[in-house]
C-alpha cells in the first residue's frame, strides 16, 4: 500500500511540474513578464534626468515670480507667456517621468482649464515626492 501511495504522490508531483513548465513556456506567461518588466522600467526613471527636470522647474518658477514682481521688464506679458508655456511643457514631462497621466493642452486652450490642470499636475507630483 505504501508503494502505491508513493507512486501516486510521485505521479502527482510530475504532472504538476509538467503543468508549471508548460505554463512558464506559454505565450501568456511571456506577455505577463514583458508587461511587468515594462512597468518596472517605467517606475525606475533615471534619477539624474529627474533631478535635471526638478532643477529646471525651479528655475522657471523663479523666473515667473521675477516677471510678476518686476514692473520694468520690457514686453512683460510676452515673456510671462513664454515662460509659462515652458513651465507647462516641463511639468507635463515631469508627469510622464513619474508615470502620471498627461493631458496634452492645445495651444489656445481655456485659461481656467489650463490653470486647473497645472494645479492638478503640481499636486500630483508633490504627492509623489517631487519638489522644485
Amino acid at each position: 500500500m505504501t508503494w502505491q501511495l508513493a507512486l501516486v504522490a510521485t505521479t502527482a508531483v510530475a504532472i504538476a511540474a509538467l503543468a508549471v513548465r508548460s505554463w512558464l513556456c506559454s505565450d501568456s506567461h511571456r506577455e505577463a513578464v514583458a508587461r511587468r518588466d515594462l512597468r518596472r522600467r517605467a517606475a525606475l526613471a533615471d534619477p539624474l534626468v529627474t533631478l535635471a527636470v526638478q532643477v529646471r522647474l525651479g528655475e522657471l518658477a523663479r523666473e515667473l515670480v521675477r516677471l510678476t514682481d518686476d514692473p520694468d521688464v520690457y514686453a512683460r506679458a510676452h515673456h510671462w507667456r513664454a515662460v509659462q508655456g515652458a513651465y507647462d511643457a516641463l511639468l507635463r514631462e515631469a508627469c510622464r517621468l513619474s508615470g502620471l497621466p498627461v493631458a496634452e493642452a492645445p495651444l489656445r486652450a481655456d485659461e481656467r482649464a489650463q490653470d486647473d490642470e497645472r494645479l492638478r499636475e503640481e499636486l500630483e507630483l508633490s504627492s509623489r515626492g517631487w519638489s522644485w
